[in-house]
Formats: C-alpha cells, structure tokens, sequence
C-alpha cells in the first residue's frame, strides 16, 4: 500500500484506521470463511517524493514479481538493506 499523509497523523493511527475498515469490508462481504483478524503489528517504509515513481512500478508489478521471490524473502531483505534490527519472534507469520 502507498500512503502519502501529513504530519497530523500519526503511522500508528494511519494503520489501526486502515486495518479496521479493511477487516469490516472484508467480514460484511464474507470474503473468506470465518472471522478475518489481522495480524498485530505493521512493516512500514517510507520514500521520498522523488522515488514515488519507482514506487508504483513496483507495486503494479507486484504479481510477476513475487514469482521470482517471495514476499517473506523479499521482506527480510528489506529489513537488512535499510539495516533494521529485528527479532524473528515479532515477524509476521508467514503464510507460504
């Protein structure tokens, strides 16, 4: 997801907002079977307004990309290139 805000709001209200409507739009629709709860926690990155283009390129190209490498290597490296310290126990649990 591509999010531009201002400074009003913070990450954290950004994403409880979104994980809550998310959630109802999915249950009301009956999407899946049985009750659809996210997972606790969020992976955010930020870029400047300079990369937005590159951004969406790879957005859109998201599906053929994830063919070639998977969300949770992709993800991993992620957290290493930007040289985020993580613990493994606080990580998404992987659906694969």
């Amino acid at each position: 997801m591509l999010v531009g805000f201002g400074t009003t709001l913070s990450i954290g209200d950004l994403m409880e907002e979104t994980k809550s409507i998310a959630s109802k739009f999915i249950n009301d629709n009956r999407w899946i079977r049985g009750r659809f709860e996210w997972q606790r926690g969020y992976g955010v990155f930020s870029y400047s307004r300079s990369q937005i283009d590159d951004v969406i390129k790879y957005i859109m190209n998201q599906q053929e990309h994830h063919k070639k490498r998977t969300f949770k290597e992709e993800y991993l490296d992620f957290l290493r290139k930007f040289e985020i310290e993580y613990d493994e126990k606080y990580l998404f649990e992987w659906i694969e």
